[in-house]
């Protein structure tokens, strides 16, 4: 199943995404989209609604540095554990939604990546079950503010500004995401290139390592990480990440 957010004439509604092109319609899920979903019976075609952020997370989790060439861009070597950070829910936006870059940086960098949707509450799930609390894939952009990044030394502002966590265009709930081509693109231009199998430590290892942390919750989002080719975003660009299988998240880029 596809699941989306959208905003439509009759209000804020989770939806079934159903069709295929021009021909996709909107089909309205009553309450939320977790377990079997429930629908209302009421249906708009998707052109004449607004997809929003396809999910309402409590909190979500990122994975740094998880494929072996974008660590060596960075200057470090690749983590023999995972690393991870939080971004504030508030820094989610959707399909289409600007990117805001704040006055206080002159770097404000893409990173393209795929996003895991937790499908129920879990505290400590072993990899060979990780598969068990995954409600579907999104795609995701980790912007970040390079600049406070290596001013503060460590992650939480650079990452957690309004708008820097782009999702969408829906989630899809079918779909293996071992192996799924993932790009980056500014103004058309291909930054980024590589594929969900390169990463260092897999969406059921990463859930394993999570979760023995935290708890996670219906709606909570993990970024898996971004390949090589991260680079500068700047106002009047549009920045697009292409996952496989899912679709293709776009947003403008405008200053503050």
């Amino acid at each position: 199943m596809r699941l989306g957010r959208v905003a439509s004439p009759d209000g804020v509604a989770f939806v079934a995404i159903e069709g295929d092109g021009d021909d996709r319609t909107a089909r309205e899920i009553a309450e939320h989209p977790f377990g079997t979903p429930t629908f209302t019976g009421r249906s708009w075609p998707l052109a004449d609604v607004r997809l929003l952020a396809p999910i309402l997370a409590s909190k979500v989790i990122c994975i740094g540095k998880n494929y072996a060439a974008h660590a060596a861009e960075m200057g470090s070597e690749a983590p023999q554990d995972p690393v991870i950070f939080i971004k504030p829910n508030t820094s989610i936006v959707g399909p289409g939604a600007n990117i805001v870059r704040p006055a206080s940086s002159n770097e404000v960098h893409y990173e393209g990546e795929l996003a895991v949707v937790i499908g129920r509450p879990c505290k400590d799930v072993p990899a060979a079950r990780a598969a068990d609390v995954i409600l579907g894939y999104t795609v995701a952009n980790d912007v970040t503010a390079r600049d406070h990044q290596r001013h503060d030394g460590q992650w939480t502002r650079a990452k957690g500004h309004d708008t820097f966590c782009p999702l969408g265009p829906w989630i899809e709930t079918s779909l293996d995401a071992s192996d799924l081509a993932i790009s980056t693109t500014v103004d058309g231009e291909v930054k980024q290139s590589g594929r969900t199998s390169d990463l260092l430590h897999t969406v059921p290892e990463i859930i394993e390592w999570i979760s023995a942390v935290m708890t996670l919750l219906p709606g909570d989002v993990i970024l898996t990480g971004t390949p090589e080719g991260v680079g500068p975003i700047v106002a009047g660009q549009t920045v697009s990440v292409e996952i496989e299988g899912i679709g293709t998240l776009s947003n403008p880029v405008v200053d503050k």
